[in-house]
């Protein structure tokens, strides 16, 4: 399959939402970061939201895959993509964080190179204003992954 990842100013809403319920937290991130879409002539596939978020630090606030589109590697593309962005950048560490119910995102993240190094006690409880609920379970805890990227 082919498609190109791109950076836009104007990154789809949908896919932003569909990795991050809350248009608060969305729109605190989304104008202080860098946003990449992998897109298929006009058709986008996927998305990241790239955040310089401390000293030699960059973040993935945001990864989405349009649900028709998943499975096929595309979010692989997208963190393959985000680290040799940021690694080009200068950075030296990319984190991401994901709900301790994503087990999915979660091996995703390990198979890309990622390793766990913290746990943010009930984050989604602390900051989202309804329970998120994945696999049928409520998502509490942010695990933290993280990729030194010497």
């Amino acid at each position: 399959m082919e498609y190109e990842i791109i950076s836009t100013p104007d990154p789809p809403r949908d896919l932003l939402l569909l990795a991050d319920e809350s248009e608060e937290s969305v729109a605190d991130y989304v104008g202080r970061g860098t946003c990449y879409v992998a897109r298929q002539g006009s058709v986008v596939l996927g998305e990241y939201v790239l955040l310089h978020t401390r000293p030699f630090t960059a973040e993935i606030v945001n990864l989405a895959v349009a649900p028709a589109w998943q499975r096929r590697g595309i979010g692989t593309a997208l963190i393959r993509h985000a680290v040799a962005t940021a690694r080009g950048a200068g950075f030296r560490r990319l984190e991401i964080g994901t709900g301790d119910a994503g087990t999915g995102q979660i091996a995703l993240y390990e198979r890309c190179g990622f390793v766990r190094c913290g746990v943010d006690r009930d984050y989604f409880r602390r900051y989202y204003p309804s329970p998120i609920v994945e696999n049928g379970v409520e998502c509490r805890d942010m695990v933290r992954l993280s990729m030194e990227l010497r």
